[in-house]
């Protein structure tokens, strides 16, 4: 068989185009979950998307303190930070899998991912 530059550039971009579903897929599949983070022992409940969206807040009523404000803010914060940290983890994993689904389970070297 003889190289043939045409056929190289057709594999190219079937890679590309199944590369841009899966991301589009991995973009569906991380807006549909919904990751809570806690702080307080679960006094404040943060929910985010996958993709980072806030859902909502729930403050247990006995977290409220009209005289302590400061704390409250605080619980939320630390809420909100957990589960932006765990949205930064569920995003991770879904890249490697869409990477390891591109490239067959071949390990890229760093800077090559998505």
């Amino acid at each position: 068989m003889s190289f043939n530059p045409r056929d190289l550039q057709r594999q190219m971009m079937r890679a590309q185009e199944q590369m841009a579903k899966a991301q589009e897929q991995m973009a569906r599949e991380l807006a549909s979950l919904e990751i809570a983070g806690t702080a307080g022992g679960g006094a404040v409940v943060v929910t985010v998307s996958g993709d980072h969206r806030p859902k909502s807040v729930k403050i247990d009523p006995e977290a409220v303190d009209p005289a302590d404000v400061g704390t409250l803010e605080d619980l939320i914060l630390a809420a909100l930070t957990d589960a932006l940290e765990q949205a930064d983890k569920a995003e991770e994993a879904a890249q490697q899998r869409v990477v390891s689904a591109a490239t067959g389970g071949i390990k890229l070297p760093p800077g090559f991912g998505i």
